[in-house]
């Protein structure tokens, strides 16, 4: 029996409607940006598989420093112990992260990471003797799929199945080129009208929502508005964060700081799922208190699993290698230099770029949904052809990890536009 059978008998797979979605690909086998299928097909992950793995498939490096840290240490309980790797990670995080932030607390994943985050910007008022109850977030927002970050996600067919469930959210429109006026004026009637308590953002990209970018000035200005009102700004850098954008981290910048950042993704190279969100020493503060039940009564199993801190440790180390740097910016002129050959093609409205990140958009007559009929044979012809890209709708990104090859990027683009000519 095949793996994809097996798979069939017991697997339930996300975001997939299992009666009509095709058998999934049975991946045996990594190396740098390329996996291969139980037919030993080869794939270029073009998408990082999820925007996680930076730094290649089965990387030497990070595997080395995660069978050192098993054999000395694999996990300890965070409640009321503490170990080094959770330690120095969170020494090297905070020396690169913008300079108000203070604390790490540790979590799974990127949907818990702001989960953390929108219960302490609420709890934050609550144990000032403050009612804040509003989160403000962007349209077609996606901040993860718990609950907390399910409310803040603007993409409604994943979250209409809950609607009247969730915490108070008012969405404001991203202030993208020529928008930013009524994006600023929304945000301040928001505040006005509600007893806001945070907002939270992906900074400069939108991920799910088809790379949709907008300039860090229109985004100082929002956080601006926010600290003259007191509301507390939570940087959501699931996506972002680590090199895509071109800078450490997308919030690298803006003049104006966030009080909060989440962190997951590549912040373990794809390797072991870890999250973490950081802090200013004054939302710290709010919960250091005598009175017990002002503490942030928040945890996982695998809170800090050291495991997972060697990992890191081991992602952060390539990331600040000269290689690793120049692979950055090399992509990123791939990437300007195939957005000069598609741009004028007849079959494109638009073309967006910022560091690693590609995006097209594809002219349709109607809108494209999510995960229609376009979307769908757009998939199937990348993977027919040995390309993985999972494209939003009518809009086809490519996120590729750093150790792609110029003849795999080359080849990425070639696939691209042959899509354009079967739409």
């Amino acid at each position: 029996m095949s793996l994809i059978e097996r798979d069939s008998q017991h697997l339930w797979h996300p975001y997939t409607q299992h009666k009509t979605a095709a058998l999934p690909i049975a991946i045996i086998k990594g190396e740098g940006a390329l996996l291969w299928d139980e037919n030993n097909k080869e794939y270029i992950d073009a998408i990082a598989s999820w925007w996680v793995n930076p730094y290649g498939h089965s990387n030497k490096y990070i595997a080395d420093a995660i069978y050192k840290q098993l054999t000395t240490l694999e996990h300890v309980l965070f409640g009321g112990f503490t170990h080094e790797p959770a330690i120095v990670l969170a020494e090297k995080l905070l020396a690169i992260l913008p300079t108000n932030q203070k604390k790490v607390f540790f979590s799974d994943n990127g949907s818990t990471s702001v989960e953390v985050a929108i219960k302490v910007a609420l709890q934050y008022f609550y144990n000032k003797g403050e009612k804040r109850t509003t989160i403000i977030a962007f349209e077609n927002a996606f901040h993860g799929d718990t609950f907390a970050a399910m409310a803040a996600s603007g993409i409604s067919f994943y979250t209409q199945a809950f609607q009247g469930m969730f915490i108070d959210v008012v969405r404001i429109p991203v202030p993208i080129k020529g928008q930013e006026q009524e994006s600023f004026d929304a945000l301040r009637k928001v505040i006005k009208n509600n007893n806001c308590a945070g907002f939270i953002f992906e900074p400069l990209v939108q991920g799910a929502a088809g790379m949709v970018m907008y300039e860090p000035e229109a985004l100082d200005q929002l956080i601006q508005i926010c600290q003259d009102n007191k509301v507390i700004t939570i940087a959501d850098e699931v996506m972002t964060g680590f090199g895509k954008t071109g800078k450490t981290f997308a919030c690298d910048y803006l003049a104006q700081k966030p009080d909060m950042m989440c962190l997951s993704k590549a912040l373990t190279g794809g390797t072991i799922p870890m999250a973490i969100t950081t802090f200013t020493q004054d939302l710290f503060d709010a919960f250091y208190d005598d009175d017990i039940n002002k503490a942030l009564f928040h945890g996982h199993t695998f809170t800090a699993n050291p495991t997972g801190c060697a990992a890191a440790l081991a992602s952060l180390s390539l990331l600040e290698t000269s290689a690793m740097q120049h692979n950055l910016v090399r992509i990123n002129k791939s990437h300007l230099d195939f957005k000069k050959r598609i741009e004028n093609h007849p079959m494109v409205t638009a073309t967006r770029v910022l560091g690693v990140i590609f995006a097209l958009e594809i002219k349709t007559e109607t809108s494209a949904s999510y995960y229609g009929t376009l979307r769908n044979r757009l998939y199937d012809f990348f993977i027919e052809n040995g390309v993985i890209l999972r494209p939003v709708g009518n809009i086809v990104y490519i996120l590729p990890p750093y150790v792609i090859t110029d003849a795999q990027l080359q080849k990425v683009y070639e696939v691209v536009e042959s899509a354009l000519e079967i739409v």
